[in-house]
């Protein structure tokens, strides 16, 4: 997916650093915007799914390249 409104990179951070500074650049989205996270903790892949579950944000998709998780979350 190429087309998003804002990117985070929260490379070498981990639980729970990705989730919360994902949670503080969704909030400056609009509805219907798209935030592009680029992680390395493996276990932000649960996380994610978790975190969009309760705030009713869409994980639109989930990637994983080497060491590294592409998240696009639609903000709800």
């Amino acid at each position: 997916m190429s087309d998003f409104n804002d990117e985070l990179d929260a490379r070498g951070l981990n639980c729970p650093l990705p989730i919360l500074r994902a949670k503080k650049a969704i909030n400056k989205l609009d509805t219907g915007e798209v935030l592009k996270i680029i992680a390395t903790d493996p276990g932000s892949v649960k996380d994610f799914e978790a975190f969009c579950n309760q705030t009713g944000n869409e994980l639109v998709s989930t990637a994983e390249a080497g060491a590294e998780f592409t998240f696009f979350i639609k903000k709800g």
